[in-house]
C-alpha cells in the first residue's frame, strides 16, 4: 500500500508537548552512517527549509543554533523525510568536518559493553 508522500504542510507535522521534533541526520554521501539526533521547533525547521543548511532548536540554551557556525562543520542538506506517525523526522546530509562537538565524525561513537 503506498500512501501520501508528502507534506501538505508543516502542520501536519506532529510536533510534542514543547513544540519539538527529534532529527535523526544521516550521512548522505558515503555509507549512509548516523552522525547524530537533534531537535527542531517549526522556526528551526522553517530556516533550514530557507536556508539549505540544518538549523536546529537548542534544549538546554532555548535557542535556535545553525550547525558549524562556531566549529565551521555545517551540514547541507539533501533531503528531508518524515516518518509513518508524522513525529520525527530524517535529515540526509552532506557533513562538513565531525558532526560531533568531541570530534568525531558521528556522535555515536561509543558501544555499551557486551553489545
Amino acid at each position: 500500500m503506498s500512501g501520501d508522500r508528502t507534506v501538505g504542510s508543516l502542520d501536519d507535522l506532529r510536533w510534542d508537548e514543547r513544540g519539538l521534533v527529534p532529527v535523526v541526520v544521516q550521512d548522505a554521501d558515503g555509507d549512509g552512517q548516523v552522525l547524530m539526533l537533534a531537535w527542531m521547533n517549526r522556526e528551526a525547521l522553517e530556516h533550514t527549509l530557507a536556508e539549505g543548511r540544518m538549523v536546529y532548536w537548542s534544549r538546554s540554551r532555548g535557542e535556535l543554533w545553525r550547525k558549524g557556525d562556531t566549529s565551521g562543520h555545517a551540514q547541507h542538506w539533501t533531503e528531508l523525510r518524515y516518518d509513518c506517525d508524522a513525529d520525527t523526522l530524517l535529515a540526509k546530509v552532506r557533513q562538513q568536518g565531525a558532526a560531533c562537538h568531541t570530534g568525531e565524525r558521528s556522535c555515536f561513537y561509543r558501544s555499551l559493553p557486551g553489545s
